[in-house]
């Protein structure tokens, strides 16, 4: 296993796409949103930026998002306890973690076309919620942005960008079934006739599970419509809405009875926007909820007599203007108010207190934030980035949120880029105010990262490669720590990770292309669902029809078992885990309407665990069609 680890370690170097590119300047000329508020080439920002498209996420044949982003992005990984499904509460997976900060505790945020998605009370992203039918691309910064989104984005963002509608009518559907009597369907359809357009997507799929209690089953539905108002206004309103069923089995040696989760999910917007030749902006609207109800389950033989219900929301107004003032300037100004919460209770359905509902928490919050930032070309070989935020909480205070950085552009296709960023993230409801650690007395975690890269692309495109180093630097760090009068949420020292990220990709010939990423994390106090090294190697070959791709996955240095008599994020010793997986996926386009298509995973029957009790399954197999009309 290490010896593997070592090939691909070596075969891996970076680059901000995910496939190798086709012989042109396509890909160093990349055009991203997420980075900055306007679209700007890549090679003009400071940090690192992933970009994965349309016809990567199709050509997984899988319906989740989630999974294509761990193999693609050094740096990120995400927890999973099955084969489909990710689920909440107790015993959930789908924590997504960058550069060893954790999302589940609300320190990665994720955003759908640029606004927060993530539940109002606990703060952190609902990953069963982020599926591939609404996306057209996803864009995925290492490295705090809380200087364009808030708190959160202290450790990175990843930006769902929404299908958009092509000319004329096309409509397309996925269906696919296999182990553990999975299926899976999407079906979407997509005009534009003149001015106007829209896109209407669903979704089901469910699973058994690899092992009893660990169904799952998912409806999902996404809405888009636009009109372009005049050659420089446009606006569009969506909508997506999730449902999902879980049940939770508990670990292997320690079985939950009746442990079900019924969870619904919805986000809707509202867009206006403008592009002139020297200025571009766009004001939106949003509201996202959330209705959770939740059977924790029992042991033994009497069931729980209550039940966990809560209702959360965030609404929300944006908006940004970009100009450019002079020659190789860009210059944005924008402004964000936010208003996040929820109710939460137990509610008894049985028992002397039948009908009685006990209140966790009723309470919302508000932020208000203005933001600056500009970019300037010294002639061109250099780009200086700078940007500055204010973010009110009505509660917290004031936070200050500054960011400096350039890009030097060399010769041959080069580019060196050095950034200093801070980010932050206010405390969430339930740590301040929910369960007995809670602690209303908490202070903004505040983190500081500098980063140094190297990118290049070479043969026309053909090659790209680059290397990322960073170190991080968190102060305030909030973990339910210890006391004499039981745990209790607090802020303590802090934290300090180091760590090496490299990507690449060739294309052979223009049939044959390879990737490969690998990423190295040093931690001063391991954490669990944190690898140390991850590691990634893939190929795949296109002709007269035929598309087939692989790729190898290694993880080494997973802990999963928390220490008892710390907080329950460190580890009391070396248990953990190394594993490498291997992953198959082969289509054949019949016709012009039709591709038959089937996936592997897990090839070497590896036995590996990320959620500690929740062992993986092995050899399983998809297959389907997919219709285009």
């Amino acid at each position: 296993m290490k010896h593997i680890a070592l090939i691909l370690a070596a075969a891996a170097v970076s680059y901000s796409t995910v496939k190798a590119a086709e012989p042109s300047d396509k890909t160093i000329q990349e055009v991203v949103i997420t980075g900055t508020r306007s679209a700007t080439d890549v090679r003009h920002l400071s940090q690192t930026v992933n970009v994965i498209d349309r016809s990567a996420i199709e050509e997984t044949n899988r319906t989740s998002l989630l999974p294509l982003l761990s193999e693609q992005v050094p740096g990120l990984f995400i927890t999973q306890r099955g084969y489909a499904g990710y689920g909440v509460s107790d015993g959930a997976a789908g924590a997504i973690s960058m550069r060893g900060m954790s999302g589940a505790s609300a320190r990665m945020i994720v955003l759908i076309d640029g606004h927060p998605n993530y539940a109002g009370i606990f703060g952190h992203p609902i990953a069963d919620s982020y599926q591939s039918l609404m996306t057209e691309r996803v864009e995925v910064v290492r490295g705090p942005v809380s200087m364009l989104y808030g708190s959160g984005a202290m450790s990175g963002v990843i930006n769902i960008v929404t299908k958009k509608p092509q000319d004329g009518t096309h409509a397309y559907l996925h269906a696919g079934y296999g182990s553990f009597n999975t299926t899976e369907t999407e079906f979407s359809v997509n005009t534009q006739q003149g001015k106007f357009s829209a896109v209407a997507s669903g979704s089901y799929n469910r699973t058994d599970g690899h092992r009893d209690n660990l169904n799952f089953e998912q409806f999902g539905g996404y809405g888009k419509l636009g009109y372009e108002i005049s050659k420089n206004w446009n606006a569009s309103a969506n909508i997506d809405i999730t449902r999902f069923k879980a049940s939770y089995p508990g670990p292997e040696n320690n079985p939950l009875n009746d442990a079900d989760q019924d969870i619904t999910r919805g986000t809707t917007a509202l867009y206006v926007e403008n592009n002139y030749n020297r200025t571009s902006g766009t004001i939106s609207l949003f509201y996202s909820w959330g209705d959770h109800w939740i059977n924790d389950g029992y042991r033994g033989t009497k069931p729980l007599p209550y039940r966990f219900k809560s209702y959360d929301e965030m609404l929300g107004a944006s908006a940004w203007q970009s100009a450019s003032l002079f020659d190789g300037n860009r210059l944005t100004v924008g402004f964000d108010y936010y208003r996040y919460g929820g109710k939460a209770t137990k509610s008894y359905i049985e028992g002397p207190k039948n009908g009685f509902d006990s209140l966790y928490v009723d309470k919302r919050e508000d932020e208000m934030a203005g933001y600056v930032e500009m970019r300037q070309d010294l002639g061109s070989w250099l780009t200086l980035n700078a940007g500055f935020r204010a973010d009110h909480h009505f509660t917290l205070g004031t936070e200050i949120v500054p960011q400096f950085g350039a890009a030097i552009h060399l010769p041959a296709n080069a580019e060196v880029k050095l950034s200093v960023a801070r980010g932050f993230r206010y405390p969430i409801l339930r740590e301040m105010f929910m369960f007995p650690p809670q602690n209303t007395e908490l202070k903004p975690e505040s983190l500081w990262n500098y980063e140094l890269a190297f990118s290049q692309s070479l043969f026309n495109g053909r090659l790209n490669y680059g290397i990322n180093l960073f170190h991080l630097e968190v102060e305030n760090l909030i973990q339910t720590l210890r006391t004499p009068k039981g745990p209790k949420n607090q802020n303590s020292d802090g934290l300090k990770n180091t760590g090496v990220e490299i990507q690449a990709s060739y294309l052979i010939t223009k049939n044959i292309a390879v990737n490969g990423n690998y990423s190295f994390l040093k931690m001063e106090d391991p954490v669990v669902g944190i690898p140390a090294h991850k590691a990634y190697l893939g190929g795949s070959f296109s002709k007269n029809g035929w598309h087939a791709s692989t790729g190898l996955q290694y993880i080494n240095s997973l802990y999963t078992t928390p220490k008892s008599t710390q907080p329950p994020t460190v580890l009391a010793n070396e248990q953990k885990e190394d594993f490498l997986l291997w992953n198959a996926r082969c289509s054949y386009q019949l016709t012009d309407m039709v591709q038959l298509w089937v996936n592997g995973d897990n090839l070497l029957n590896t036995k590996y665990q990320i959620n500690d009790g929740y062992p993986m399954p092995g050899i399983s197999f998809m297959a389907g069609i997919n219709l285009s009309f």
